[in-house]
């Protein structure tokens, strides 16, 4: 399958906290917060949406198109995602930003505190679907500079591409009327669970609303699995459970290249969706988004081992 990723590309700033954040927020001062956190391990990796499920996305068999901005240090990590399968022809550098910036901070209950330096994902808009070589067969648009990602939404419309909206992160930066623009039309939009939430209060759109713009709803849910609505029927989709959960950074954007394979080759959506939850486990288990490998014999076989052999066949 033709597929072109876009969204951000960065570097992530990792940082473990050797406690709990809700221990430290107190009710009655939330509208005059000021914390600093003391952590106590910091790892610089390789990161961004985009990229992450790019990576992920190879590891799976296929070679996605990385369509992204970055900035002049990004050299290394280009090389890093060419020898393992991404295209990055379509990854625009400029030599006077600097590749954007991801600040995360993980406690022991694996919540997170994050910031996002926007650096040379600001200028994202400048790219264009209508400047690729082919038509694709699918993109998935996901967290970008806000702007871009709109642009996008309106084009693949523009020129009858089918794509996978998922606001995620920019959520928050978004207006109402481009969220629902951005869903209206999409083959899929994906959310987390307090993602849902945060477009049910504000678009007042349940799942029944989004299903009469979006073929498809994914609500992943962390360590409760995720959920998979289509018009006809919902699908419950169980986690694949791990002994040694590390780090959560980069799990969801696995799930979505799970899940892009998975339509790739054509699979039932309950097979689609444990496809995309092994995929995030494996991530779980690393340190950082693209610190994990495996052959797909290994994926495979991890999947039989867990599910069974039924409605998995061509990975």
């Amino acid at each position: 399958m033709n597929v072109v990723v876009t969204g951000s590309i960065a570097f992530d700033y990792i940082m473990s906290f050797p406690g709990y954040f809700r221990e430290h927020f107190l009710p009655d001062q939330l509208n005059n917060i000021s914390l600093s956190f003391l952590v106590d391990s910091m790892k610089k990796q390789r990161g961004g949406c985009a990229a992450n499920i790019a990576y992920n996305l190879a590891l799976l068999g296929e070679r996605p198109l990385l369509m992204a901005t970055a900035g002049q240090d990004f050299g290394e990590y280009r090389k890093w995602l060419e020898q393992h399968g991404v295209d990055t022809s379509a990854v625009r550098e400029y030599p006077d930003e600097f590749t954007s910036s991801f600040f995360v901070s993980t406690d022991l209950a694996q919540s997170q505190i994050a910031s996002f330096y926007i650096g040379a994902m600001g200028r994202a808009g400048e790219l264009s679907f209508k400047q690729l070589p082919a038509k694709p067969d699918l993109v998935i648009i996901s967290p970008n500079d806000p702007g871009a990602m709109t642009q996008y939404v309106r084009e693949s419309k523009d020129l009858g591409l089918r794509y996978i909206y998922d606001p995620s992160q920019q959520i928050v930066r978004l207006s109402d009327d481009e969220l629902r623009e951005g869903i209206d039309g999409s083959a899929i939009t994906i959310t987390n669970d307090y993602e849902f939430e945060m477009l049910r209060s504000r678009l007042h759109m349940d799942e029944a609303a989004v299903l009469n713009c979006a073929q498809v709803l994914i609500i992943t849910r962390g360590a409760d699995g995720s959920t998979i609505l289509t018009r006809e029927r919902r699908y419950e989709v169980p986690v694949v459970p791990t002994t040694r959960p590390i780090d959560p950074t980069g799990v969801g954007d696995a799930y979505r290249a799970g899940l892009i394979r998975g339509l790739a080759l054509g699979l039932p959506w309950e097979t689609i969706g444990r496809v995309a939850a092994l995929a995030a486990t494996y991530v779980l288990e690393n340190h950082g988004p693209q610190n994990h490998q495996y052959t797909r014999e290994e994926f495979t076989q991890r999947y039989r081992t867990q599910f069974g052999n039924g409605g998995l066949s061509g990975l």
